[in-house]
């Protein structure tokens, strides 16, 4: 494989190096910096306090979460100094906005996916933070609290794009992130892709697992793991739907 590389790229630049090239057309062009191919600037997560629609909080593949109070008119970073910038999921428990729970670690599984340290909490609407664990997972995907009880939060991980663990699947909380169960397991190479609870009966979750794996080169996409899993005890039990 290095050797077809090394052959490839010592053609290209014998080609490039024998044009005649047009010093002029290039005059009329302004060059401007795009970042590093681009790839950091992906927005991963939004939610809104729904009391008061002004108030936003939006986290990014390896920029940290950043609040609004005026609608998206300013944003302001409120995850700094902390041991990962990207995010994964964030969830406000609405009958208390200043309770929020974050997910860190990028859930698209891109070549430029950004790992991240387990679970958050704030009292504050984001002024500080509290790590709640789960850092083994790398890359949680969706986060749900309980509509009725912040304590109760549910926590998908989709898991390392680049190799195989235990630690993906879906996680429960009844104690506000003080402990976790992990109440959806498949196997080593599948994670939550999504997860959705139905508003009107917040025992029953539906649950998409995905098992991929990625390589450098290339990308593996569904396997015997990859179903929807449906609960209607708040995961105590569960149905696969196929």
């Amino acid at each position: 494989m290095k050797t077809r590389i090394s052959v490839f790229l010592s053609l290209f630049i014998a080609f490039t190096y024998g044009q005649n090239i047009d010093n002029s057309l290039l005059h009329g062009l302004n060059f401007r910096s795009i970042g590093p191919a681009g790839m950091s600037g992906r927005v991963t997560a939004i939610d809104v306090v729904q009391s008061n629609t002004a108030i936003i909080y939006a986290g990014t593949s390896a920029g940290s979460l950043w609040k609004s109070s005026n609608a998206g008119t300013t944003f302001e970073p409120i995850f700094e100094n902390q041991k990962t910038a990207s995010v994964g999921d964030v969830a406000i428990y609405q009958k208390n906005p200043n309770i929020v729970y974050l997910g860190t670690g990028e859930g698209n599984p891109r070549n430029s996916q950004n790992f991240g340290y387990g679970m958050y909490k704030s009292l504050d609407g984001g002024k500080t933070w509290k790590h709640l664990g789960l850092e083994k997972t790398k890359s949680i995907h969706r986060v749900i609290v309980h509509p009725d009880n912040p304590d109760v939060v549910y926590v998908g991980a989709i898991g390392t794009a680049y190799g195989t663990s235990e630690h993906r699947g879906l996680y429960k909380s009844v104690d506000g992130g003080a402990s976790w169960d992990k109440i959806l397991y498949t196997n080593t190479s599948t994670g939550v892709a999504d997860m959705v609870m139905d508003p009107s009966n917040p025992n029953k979750i539906m649950v998409a697992m995905w098992e991929y794996r990625r390589w450098p080169w290339f990308m593996n996409s569904g396997g015997p793991g990859s179903a929807i899993h449906v609960t209607s005890d708040g995961g105590a039990t569960w149905q696969k739907l196929g």
